[in-house]
């Protein structure tokens, strides 16, 4: 029996003619990422950096998103060789690995996801969902083609670094995070800051000069289309998370007396 595993991200952003639109599935709960996968959008991130998701909760994510036509990116903790082995493992394709800053830290986490004798991924595809459990014909030869890397440049450092990271071989892309950096960059909390807006747009021109993608995160959608307007290749616009929060405060504002609601300051 043969198993034929699906395009990777960078597949997509190669053969798309417009910016690739995303959001963060954050809650851990693979009913939810099932009905995000049905939205219409062309990505998801199932993050496990700030977000209550361990081995189980991703892997139970990707099978339930699989029937849909979205591809899924994971964003690992941090970029450690034992978990990006266990989460390729899993079955993810599409990996994300934050806090990027110099170009010998993007070839570290390329060697992480890649086998012998070109890195040092550990070998247990015969086990693995990754495999199909020895059911992808050729995995261990052809593995670079059914995965894709990109690496998360959010630091001051990163921005500066931006081009020698993306020419790195194995990178397939680079994603700006603007929280980060603002935090970076002395304005935390202040992802619109014109600096940070100011260095987003330099790392775009950086990863962009290396003839690689690059994607951003922004909620705010006035924001987000000066990204697109800018040429950025793909983008999150939004959260699982995120929506539930707005969305039942607003059936508060909307149903709960003023007087009767406690009111919290928004993200």
């Amino acid at each position: 029996m043969s198993f034929r595993l699906r395009p990777t991200f960078r597949d997509a952003l190669a053969e798309a003619s417009r910016p690739l639109t995303g959001m963060w599935v954050c809650s851990g709960s693979p009913l939810v990422a099932e009905i995000c996968a049905g939205a219409g959008l062309d990505w998801l991130l199932v993050d496990m950096e700030h977000s209550p998701n361990g081995l189980e909760s991703v892997l139970a994510q990707l099978q339930a998103v699989a029937a849909e036509p979205v591809t899924p990116v994971v964003r690992v903790p941090i970029g450690d060789v034992v978990t990006i082995k266990q989460v390729l493992d899993l079955g993810a394709q599409n990996l994300l690995v934050p806090m990027i800053s110099t170009a010998d830290e993007a070839r570290e986490i390329v060697a992480a996801v890649r086998y012998p004798p070109r890195g040092r991924r550990g070998v247990g595809s015969a086990l693995a969902r990754s495999a199909r459990w020895n059911r992808v014909d050729g995995y261990l030869t052809d593995a670079d083609a059914h995965v894709s890397l990109f690496v998360q440049v959010e630091t001051a450092e990163g921005v500066e670094n931006a081009a020698a990271i993306a020419a790195v071989d194995g990178v397939d892309g680079v994603f700006v995070g603007p929280s980060d950096l603002a935090a970076s960059m002395g304005v935390l909390g202040q992802q619109t800051h014109p600096d940070v807006t100011a260095a987003v747009l330099r790392a775009f021109e950086a990863v962009h000069g290396a003839g690689k993608p690059v994607g951003v995160n922004a909620f705010d959608p006035a924001v987000a289309q000066s990204y697109i307007d800018a040429g950025v290749d793909y983008l999150l616009v939004g959260a699982d998370v995120a929506l539930l929060a707005r969305g039942s405060e607003a059936l508060a504002a909307r149903w709960v007396p003023a007087a009767d609601r406690t009111e919290r300051a928004g993200y």
